[in-house]
Protein backbone atom coordinates (compact mmCIF):
# COMPACT_ATOMS: atom_id res chain seq x y z
CA UNK A 1 0.00 0.00 0.00
CA UNK A 2 2.15 2.24 0.45
CA UNK A 3 4.35 2.28 -2.38
CA UNK A 4 0.91 3.31 -3.99
CA UNK A 5 0.09 5.78 -1.96
CA UNK A 6 3.66 7.10 -2.65
CA UNK A 7 3.07 6.81 -6.40
CA UNK A 8 -0.20 8.79 -6.60
CA UNK A 9 1.29 11.17 -4.25
CA UNK A 10 4.21 11.92 -6.54
CA UNK A 11 1.87 11.66 -9.60
CA UNK A 12 -0.15 14.82 -8.33
CA UNK A 13 2.37 16.43 -7.16
CA UNK A 14 3.41 16.43 -10.38
CA UNK A 15 0.07 17.13 -12.64
CA UNK A 16 0.17 20.17 -9.84
CA UNK A 17 2.84 21.74 -11.48
CA UNK A 18 2.66 21.04 -14.84
CA UNK A 19 -1.07 22.13 -14.77
CA UNK A 20 0.11 26.25 -13.66
CA UNK A 21 1.78 26.12 -16.68
CA UNK A 22 0.31 26.98 -19.97
CA UNK A 23 -0.18 24.02 -22.01
CA UNK A 24 3.27 23.07 -24.43
CA UNK A 25 1.80 20.17 -25.99
CA UNK A 26 1.24 19.38 -29.53
CA UNK A 27 -2.58 20.90 -29.65
CA UNK A 28 -1.84 23.81 -27.53
CA UNK A 29 1.31 25.52 -28.77
CA UNK A 30 -0.72 28.73 -29.74
CA UNK A 31 -2.85 28.98 -27.06
CA UNK A 32 -3.67 31.68 -25.01
CA UNK A 33 -2.84 30.19 -21.46
CA UNK A 34 -5.22 28.73 -18.71
CA UNK A 35 -6.48 30.46 -15.93
CA UNK A 36 -5.07 29.81 -12.57
CA UNK A 37 -6.16 30.20 -9.17
CA UNK A 38 -3.51 29.22 -6.53
CA UNK A 39 -0.89 26.97 -6.01
CA UNK A 40 -2.76 24.33 -4.61
CA UNK A 41 -6.17 23.89 -6.06
CA UNK A 42 -6.74 24.30 -9.41
CA UNK A 43 -10.56 24.67 -10.83
CA UNK A 44 -12.58 22.50 -13.40
CA UNK A 45 -15.64 21.96 -14.02
CA UNK A 46 -17.83 19.59 -15.44
CA UNK A 47 -18.95 20.73 -18.98
CA UNK A 48 -22.61 20.53 -18.63
CA UNK A 49 -22.45 23.48 -16.43
CA UNK A 50 -21.79 25.64 -19.37
CA UNK A 51 -25.00 27.11 -20.42
CA UNK A 52 -24.04 27.96 -23.97
CA UNK A 53 -25.64 27.17 -27.72
CA UNK A 54 -21.85 28.20 -29.02
CA UNK A 55 -18.92 25.82 -30.52
CA UNK A 56 -16.85 23.52 -28.19
CA UNK A 57 -14.71 26.49 -28.56
CA UNK A 58 -16.90 29.12 -27.18
CA UNK A 59 -17.85 26.67 -24.82
CA UNK A 60 -14.17 26.33 -23.19
CA UNK A 61 -13.66 30.27 -23.68
CA UNK A 62 -16.88 30.93 -21.12
CA UNK A 63 -15.05 28.65 -18.78
CA UNK A 64 -11.45 30.30 -19.31
CA UNK A 65 -13.51 33.94 -18.74
CA UNK A 66 -15.26 32.73 -15.33
CA UNK A 67 -12.25 31.77 -13.50
CA UNK A 68 -11.71 28.24 -14.36
CA UNK A 69 -8.72 26.34 -15.89
CA UNK A 70 -9.84 23.00 -16.93
CA UNK A 71 -12.80 21.56 -17.81
CA UNK A 72 -14.63 17.36 -17.55
CA UNK A 73 -15.97 15.54 -20.44
CA UNK A 74 -18.11 12.66 -20.67
CA UNK A 75 -16.13 9.88 -22.10
CA UNK A 76 -15.87 8.07 -24.37
CA UNK A 77 -18.19 9.61 -27.02
CA UNK A 78 -16.66 13.29 -27.04
CA UNK A 79 -15.13 14.52 -30.77
CA UNK A 80 -11.00 14.16 -30.01
CA UNK A 81 -10.32 16.43 -32.94
CA UNK A 82 -12.98 19.07 -32.20
CA UNK A 83 -11.67 18.85 -28.06
CA UNK A 84 -8.15 19.60 -28.87
CA UNK A 85 -8.98 22.39 -31.54
CA UNK A 86 -11.45 23.78 -28.21
CA UNK A 87 -7.92 23.35 -26.05
CA UNK A 88 -5.70 24.96 -28.55
CA UNK A 89 -7.86 28.13 -29.41
CA UNK A 90 -8.51 28.81 -25.52
CA UNK A 91 -5.99 26.87 -23.46
CA UNK A 92 -8.48 25.36 -21.20
CA UNK A 93 -7.43 21.67 -20.13
CA UNK A 94 -9.26 18.97 -19.92
CA UNK A 95 -8.10 17.99 -16.99
CA UNK A 96 -10.32 14.79 -16.60
CA UNK A 97 -13.58 13.01 -17.91
CA UNK A 98 -16.63 11.13 -16.40
CA UNK A 99 -17.63 7.87 -17.29
CA UNK A 100 -20.41 8.48 -19.94
CA UNK A 101 -22.12 4.82 -19.43
CA UNK A 102 -21.39 4.22 -15.64
CA UNK A 103 -25.28 4.58 -14.25
CA UNK A 104 -26.74 2.41 -16.89
CA UNK A 105 -24.02 0.00 -17.58
CA UNK A 106 -22.61 -0.89 -14.25
CA UNK A 107 -19.66 -3.00 -13.20
CA UNK A 108 -21.84 -4.85 -10.43
CA UNK A 109 -24.53 -5.72 -12.68
CA UNK A 110 -25.66 -9.44 -11.88
CA UNK A 111 -25.68 -9.55 -15.78
CA UNK A 112 -21.75 -11.02 -17.12
CA UNK A 113 -22.63 -9.62 -20.29
CA UNK A 114 -23.59 -6.13 -18.22
CA UNK A 115 -20.08 -6.20 -16.87
CA UNK A 116 -18.81 -6.70 -19.62
CA UNK A 117 -19.96 -3.96 -21.34
CA UNK A 118 -19.16 -1.75 -18.43
CA UNK A 119 -15.63 -2.66 -18.68
CA UNK A 120 -15.67 -1.76 -22.66
CA UNK A 121 -16.84 1.73 -21.93
CA UNK A 122 -14.20 2.07 -18.97
CA UNK A 123 -11.32 1.09 -21.47
CA UNK A 124 -12.42 3.54 -24.23
CA UNK A 125 -13.07 6.29 -22.02
CA UNK A 126 -9.56 5.78 -20.32
CA UNK A 127 -8.12 5.83 -23.96
CA UNK A 128 -10.14 8.77 -25.08
CA UNK A 129 -8.85 10.96 -21.91
CA UNK A 130 -5.59 9.76 -22.92
CA UNK A 131 -5.74 11.12 -26.01
CA UNK A 132 -6.60 14.87 -25.40
CA UNK A 133 -3.84 15.04 -22.47
CA UNK A 134 -6.32 14.33 -19.22
CA UNK A 135 -4.85 11.71 -16.43
CA UNK A 136 -8.04 10.67 -14.82
CA UNK A 137 -11.63 9.16 -15.66
CA UNK A 138 -14.39 9.76 -13.27
CA UNK A 139 -16.24 6.56 -12.32
CA UNK A 140 -19.34 5.25 -10.42
CA UNK A 141 -18.61 1.94 -9.23
CA UNK A 142 -21.42 0.08 -9.29
CA UNK A 143 -24.86 0.22 -7.42
CA UNK A 144 -26.06 -1.19 -4.08
CA UNK A 145 -29.21 -2.82 -5.40
CA UNK A 146 -27.51 -5.24 -7.68
CA UNK A 147 -26.95 -8.00 -5.03
CA UNK A 148 -25.43 -7.88 -1.08
CA UNK A 149 -22.95 -5.86 0.00
CA UNK A 150 -20.42 -8.70 -0.38
CA UNK A 151 -21.46 -9.31 -4.14
CA UNK A 152 -21.38 -5.88 -5.25
CA UNK A 153 -18.17 -5.06 -3.69
CA UNK A 154 -16.31 -7.82 -5.25
CA UNK A 155 -18.38 -7.54 -8.39
CA UNK A 156 -17.21 -3.97 -8.60
CA UNK A 157 -13.62 -4.94 -7.53
CA UNK A 158 -13.25 -7.85 -10.27
CA UNK A 159 -14.76 -6.07 -13.02
CA UNK A 160 -12.63 -2.50 -12.76
CA UNK A 161 -9.69 -4.09 -11.80
CA UNK A 162 -9.54 -5.37 -15.49
CA UNK A 163 -9.40 -2.07 -17.04
CA UNK A 164 -6.34 -1.19 -14.61
CA UNK A 165 -3.68 -2.62 -17.40
CA UNK A 166 -5.13 -0.17 -19.92
CA UNK A 167 -5.15 2.53 -17.10
CA UNK A 168 -1.58 1.93 -16.69
CA UNK A 169 -0.95 1.79 -20.45
CA UNK A 170 -2.18 4.85 -21.91
CA UNK A 171 -1.53 7.41 -18.22
CA UNK A 172 -5.01 7.40 -16.75
CA UNK A 173 -6.06 6.84 -13.62
CA UNK A 174 -9.82 5.37 -12.68
CA UNK A 175 -11.39 8.13 -10.06
CA UNK A 176 -13.87 6.52 -8.20
CA UNK A 177 -16.48 8.32 -6.75
CA UNK A 178 -18.52 8.80 -3.61
CA UNK A 179 -21.86 8.90 -4.80
CA UNK A 180 -25.47 7.72 -3.76
CA UNK A 181 -25.28 4.46 -4.81
CA UNK A 182 -26.52 2.81 -2.45
CA UNK A 183 -22.30 1.03 -2.09
CA UNK A 184 -19.96 1.60 0.76
CA UNK A 185 -22.24 3.24 3.03
CA UNK A 186 -25.84 2.90 4.68
CA UNK A 187 -28.82 4.94 2.86
CA UNK A 188 -30.60 4.43 5.82
CA UNK A 189 -28.11 5.67 7.63
CA UNK A 190 -27.06 8.17 10.06
CA UNK A 191 -25.25 11.37 10.02
CA UNK A 192 -21.76 9.93 11.55
CA UNK A 193 -20.82 7.10 8.71
CA UNK A 194 -17.51 7.31 8.01
CA UNK A 195 -15.20 6.47 4.88
CA UNK A 196 -14.06 3.15 6.01
CA UNK A 197 -15.28 1.28 4.04
CA UNK A 198 -14.65 3.14 0.40
CA UNK A 199 -10.93 3.30 1.92
CA UNK A 200 -10.81 -0.87 2.05
CA UNK A 201 -11.98 -0.78 -1.38
CA UNK A 202 -9.56 1.36 -3.20
CA UNK A 203 -6.97 -0.80 -1.34
CA UNK A 204 -8.29 -3.64 -2.30
CA UNK A 205 -6.77 -2.93 -6.16
CA UNK A 206 -3.39 -2.18 -4.49
CA UNK A 207 -2.77 -0.35 -7.28
CA UNK A 208 -1.98 3.59 -7.86
CA UNK A 209 -3.85 3.91 -10.89
CA UNK A 210 -7.07 3.58 -8.73
CA UNK A 211 -8.02 6.29 -6.60
CA UNK A 212 -10.95 8.77 -5.24
CA UNK A 213 -12.53 11.74 -6.65
CA UNK A 214 -14.15 12.63 -3.36
CA UNK A 215 -17.39 14.55 -3.75
CA UNK A 216 -17.00 17.05 -0.92
CA UNK A 217 -20.87 17.77 -0.85
CA UNK A 218 -22.24 13.96 -1.86
CA UNK A 219 -21.92 12.78 1.69
CA UNK A 220 -22.67 15.56 4.08
CA UNK A 221 -26.17 13.48 4.29
CA UNK A 222 -24.35 10.54 5.97
CA UNK A 223 -20.92 12.03 7.26
CA UNK A 224 -18.84 14.54 7.74
CA UNK A 225 -16.47 15.08 4.20
CA UNK A 226 -13.73 16.73 6.64
CA UNK A 227 -13.35 13.59 8.48
CA UNK A 228 -13.67 11.47 5.10
CA UNK A 229 -10.83 13.45 3.51
CA UNK A 230 -8.68 12.78 6.45
CA UNK A 231 -9.99 9.12 6.33
CA UNK A 232 -8.95 8.79 2.52
CA UNK A 233 -5.89 11.08 2.55
CA UNK A 234 -4.00 10.21 -0.60
CA UNK A 235 -6.17 8.32 -1.85
CA UNK A 236 -7.96 11.04 -2.98
CA UNK A 237 -6.67 12.00 -6.84
CA UNK A 238 -9.09 15.08 -7.36
CA UNK A 239 -12.22 16.62 -5.78
CA UNK A 240 -15.56 17.12 -6.84
CA UNK A 241 -17.78 20.31 -5.07
CA UNK A 242 -21.49 21.35 -4.46
CA UNK A 243 -23.44 22.21 -1.69
CA UNK A 244 -25.70 20.44 0.37
CA UNK A 245 -28.44 21.75 3.13
CA UNK A 246 -29.02 18.78 5.49
CA UNK A 247 -31.91 21.25 7.13
CA UNK A 248 -33.78 21.36 3.95
CA UNK A 249 -32.67 17.88 2.39
CA UNK A 250 -31.56 19.42 -1.11
CA UNK A 251 -28.72 20.21 -3.59
CA UNK A 252 -27.30 24.07 -2.82
CA UNK A 253 -24.90 26.27 -4.48
CA UNK A 254 -22.05 26.36 -1.85
CA UNK A 255 -22.61 29.34 -0.09
CA UNK A 256 -26.23 28.07 0.62
CA UNK A 257 -25.20 24.81 1.96
CA UNK A 258 -24.73 24.21 5.82
CA UNK A 259 -21.29 22.05 5.13
CA UNK A 260 -18.63 23.61 7.72
CA UNK A 261 -16.05 24.77 4.92
CA UNK A 262 -13.54 25.93 7.49
CA UNK A 263 -13.20 22.32 8.59
CA UNK A 264 -12.89 20.94 4.61
CA UNK A 265 -9.99 23.50 4.13
CA UNK A 266 -8.37 22.59 7.63
CA UNK A 267 -8.46 18.77 6.30
CA UNK A 268 -7.52 19.40 3.07
CA UNK A 269 -4.44 21.24 4.47
CA UNK A 270 -4.06 18.11 6.40
CA UNK A 271 -3.50 15.96 3.90
CA UNK A 272 -1.73 18.44 1.61
CA UNK A 273 -4.11 17.94 -0.69
CA UNK A 274 -2.86 19.49 -4.29
CA UNK A 275 -4.58 19.18 -7.56
CA UNK A 276 -7.64 19.99 -9.07
CA UNK A 277 -11.28 20.95 -7.81
CA UNK A 278 -14.08 20.36 -10.29
CA UNK A 279 -17.52 22.44 -9.79
CA UNK A 280 -20.40 20.30 -10.14
CA UNK A 281 -24.12 22.03 -9.99
CA UNK A 282 -26.57 23.05 -12.12
CA UNK A 283 -25.76 25.31 -15.69
CA UNK A 284 -25.71 28.53 -15.88
CA UNK A 285 -24.25 31.61 -17.72
CA UNK A 286 -21.33 33.40 -17.91
CA UNK A 287 -21.90 35.56 -14.92
CA UNK A 288 -23.29 32.39 -12.98
CA UNK A 289 -19.97 30.45 -13.85
CA UNK A 290 -17.98 33.34 -12.21
CA UNK A 291 -20.02 33.38 -9.13
CA UNK A 292 -19.32 29.85 -8.66
CA UNK A 293 -15.99 30.15 -9.74
CA UNK A 294 -15.27 32.98 -6.61
CA UNK A 295 -17.04 30.84 -4.09
CA UNK A 296 -14.45 28.28 -4.79
CA UNK A 297 -12.08 30.56 -3.89
CA UNK A 298 -13.76 31.61 -0.85
CA UNK A 299 -14.87 28.59 0.91
CA UNK A 300 -11.89 25.90 -0.43
CA UNK A 301 -9.18 28.57 -0.25
CA UNK A 302 -10.25 31.09 2.56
Amino acid sequence: MQSRRKFISTAGLMCAAASTIPLSNSFAQDAAPAVSTTARLKKTLKLNMVKSKGSLSDKFALVRDAGFAGVELDAPGFDIEEAKAAMQATGIVIDGTVNVDHWQVRHTDPDPASRTAALLSCINGLRATAAVGGDTMLLVAGHGKDGTPAEVFDRAVANIRLAIPVAEEVGVKIAIENVWNHFLYDHEGGTDQTAEELARFIDTFDSPWVGVQFDIGNHWKYGDPAGWIRTLGDRIIKLDVKGFSRKRGAWTQMSDSDIVWADVRQALQAIDFRGWVAAEMESGDLEYLRRVSKEMDELLVG
